[in-house]
């Protein structure tokens, strides 16, 4: 049934919410629940922050470790060929290499 409430035990522990909420009902004082909410988002705010950055970290050295052996052949390929044509530069101008600097 949507909207239906169901028993205490049904939901959690008789002990846990025992402890949890005392005999009598007392409000809050002025300006208590958005204190508590404010101090609660700062400290859930540190460990999302801190959690998020070693998840980052992990993804972050995983992806680095699948790409390296790509990247070098990438850079073999381009210093071959960077090479390559600077040889063929200087063999096609026809002076001497000593000559050069």
């Amino acid at each position: 049934m949507p909207g239906a409430v169901l028993p205490v035990s049904a939901t959690q522990p008789a002990a846990a919410v025992a402890a949890a909420a005392p005999e009598t009902t007392r409000p809050l004082p002025e300006g208590m629940e958005e204190y508590m909410v404010h101090r609660v988002m700062q400290r859930v705010d540190v460990v999302l922050d801190q959690r998020l950055r070693e998840a980052i970290a992990i993804v972050v050295q995983e992806q680095t470790r699948s790409v390296l052996p790509r990247l070098r052949e990438e850079i073999e390929s381009v210093v071959r060929h960077a090479v390559y044509e600077a040889v063929a530069e200087e063999l096609a101008s026809g002076t001497p290499a000593a000559g050069k600097g």
